[in-house]
């Protein structure tokens, strides 16, 4: 997906406010008065605000998938490599917890207004790439023949999204007062947790 820099900042702006404002309401001439562009362009690069979105999601997914393509293509064990895909996908999916709703909210309606094709393919992608460094793994012995490696993203995102919709319970149980102290044990704590389960999972024998 090859986009200019005037298309990556509508993009930015766009998903700014569909975070804060959601897909229905945020109009095509909110977007452009805060891009600080005319309408037209809008049109003229999309078409109109459902693909702008659809575009949206298939350029943070392309992102997610260079970012981990970058860890496996690293001389580096497959404990660290394990580690580090733990690490982008919290940090992607904490920084982007407000699209994520949104994406999660139109993709589980009846009839939702953008077409997935383009993210289910690009997610079925890194899916994949997961796999073959698993399958890797096995081969030299490091994991254990007996993982379900379909189930390793929904644990990730599982353990995350259960802390950040409960919130309030977590915060006040480890003490997190202020949003940055929330984000610091995101990405330390939480990310350490998830890493030393995803690893354990990987190499279970039983």
């Amino acid at each position: 997906m090859e986009l200019n820099e005037k298309q990556i900042h509508i993009l930015k702006v766009s998903e700014e406010l569909f975070s804060k404002n959601g897909f229905d309401g945020t109009s095509v001439r909110m977007i452009a008065k805060t891009a600080g562009i005319n309408i037209a362009m809008i049109s003229y690069y999309f078409g109109s605000k459902e693909r702008l979105l659809e575009t949206l999601v298939s350029y943070r997914i392309l992102n997610f998938k260079i970012e981990i393509d970058q860890v496996i293509q690293k001389e580096d064990t497959f404990m660290k490599k394990i580690d580090a895909i733990v690490a982008v996908i919290i940090n992607r999916i904490h920084n982007g917890r407000r699209i994520q709703k949104l994406i999660h909210f139109e993709f589980s309606r009846e009839n939702p207004k953008i077409d997935f094709s383009n993210y289910l393919r690009e997610k079925q992608e890194n899916l994949e790439t997961l796999k073959k460094l698993v399958e890797a793994g096995q081969k030299e012995g490091v994991f254990s023949k007996n993982v379900n490696i379909e189930l390793i993203i929904p644990t990730i995102l599982g353990s995350y999204f259960n802390l950040y919709y409960n919130k309030k319970i977590y915060s006040k149980a480890h003490r997190l007062f202020q949003e940055n102290d929330f984000d610091e044990f995101v990405t330390t704590t939480l990310t350490q947790h998830i890493q030393r389960t995803i690893k354990a999972l990987l190499t279970y024998e039983e």
